[in-house]
């Protein structure tokens, strides 16, 4: 049984504690929120576990063996870095921290400490990003030619970050866990409509010193909701629609096929299109939430290396800031 506290009871936070109040192979012992009034309510329907309104409460109990991070980004290094200096592991909300060296300094903490640092990659948990990944890793798709991914909404409009390093780390993490290279290059434009410096809008392209080439496109302010995923292969295709309600999978048996006689004359080059079934696979429901849970306390009571570990966000903690050197430049690439 490893014993739990949880920093932050806004947005994020209650799911956790949701879960690790249900998970068998946890213990919640302490809830933690600078809001009285918001810790009271969140908390009101679990009367065992004890409160705090600052982390030093839970630090100094030595039953307390990890702590779940659920505040916002600004704030993961010192919370964090505090954590681990009293011997807990650590599960932090993504992204890992603000910057590459704040992020740099934690997973070596953490490494020096012999504690796990996991981050809250939750889609990395998902039946459909497995079921991605078991296509992948199959040959299924053939030879990867891209990853477009398209996340836009009406809001909600952040006060301290842009609309990347809200977004983005969801996407990042995804190709990150599916793909299993890292990319070379970054370039990144976006504008604000806010009257601030934060962008809402962002189009984002990874580039892999390969044929193989991702793209993001992030946005607050559009009328409608979005989440898809295509990912292309030179055999099959992918199509991932996380707000379709029963069908959020498919492969396309779709493509084409090119046959040259002569490389040095373009005017021979033929192409045919190749268009066969489309397949809906089938993918367990499980929350992922629960199951990211379930890894964070099995990896401590393991000690082994979880899915999600530190070194996973520090790779898209680097992207996120190569980005943000190239929204700044106007789309200037920005090498990884």
């Amino acid at each position: 049984m490893v014993n739990i506290a949880v920093v932050g009871c806004g947005y994020w936070g209650p799911n956790l504690i949701r879960n690790f109040i249900t998970c068998p192979d946890a213990s919640l012992l302490w809830a933690c929120d600078r809001d009285e009034k918001r810790l009271s309510q969140v908390m009101s329907q679990y009367p065992g576990v004890k409160k705090a309104g600052d982390i030093n409460s839970f630090l100094r109990d030595k039953n307390v063996d990890a702590v779940a991070v659920a505040t916002p980004v600004n704030t993961h290094y010192p919370i964090a870095k505090a954590c681990l200096e009293s011997g807990k592991h650590v599960l932090l909300e993504k992204p890992l921290a603000s910057s590459v060296q704040q992020g740099e300094e934690l997973v070596l903490l953490a490494r020096k400490k012999g504690l796990q640092l996991m981050i809250d990659h939750t889609f990395c948990y998902t039946g459909v990003v497995h079921k991605m990944k078991e296509f992948i890793d199959s040959g299924v798709l053939g030879e990867l030619l891209y990853f477009d991914s398209v996340r836009i909404n009406l809001g909600l409009f952040q006060q301290d970050i842009n609309v990347v390093w809200d977004l983005a780390p969801h996407d990042l993490s995804i190709l990150d866990f599916l793909i299993g290279e890292e990319p070379t290059s970054v370039s990144a434009q976006g504008v604000c409509h806010a009257g601030n410096s934060l962008e809402n809008i962002a189009y984002v392209t990874l580039g892999y010193g390969t044929s193989f080439i991702s793209h993001l496109h992030l946005n607050w302010l559009s009328p409608v909701k979005i989440r898809k995923t295509i990912i292309g292969g030179s055999e099959k295709m992918l199509v991932w629609n996380d707000l379709e309600p029963a069908e959020k999978l498919k492969i396309y048996d779709k493509g084409i096929t090119i046959e040259q006689e002569d490389q040095d004359k373009r005017s021979q080059m033929l192409i045919s299109y190749r268009s066969g079934d489309i397949y809906t696979p089938h993918f367990h429901q499980t929350e992922a939430l629960s199951l990211m849970v379930k890894e964070f306390t099995a990896c401590i009571s393991e000690n082994r290396r979880a899915l999600t570990d530190g070194e996973a966000g520090l790779r898209v903690l680097r992207i996120l800031e190569a980005t943000e050197k190239s929204l700044k430049t106007n789309g200037v690439s920005v090498k990884l």
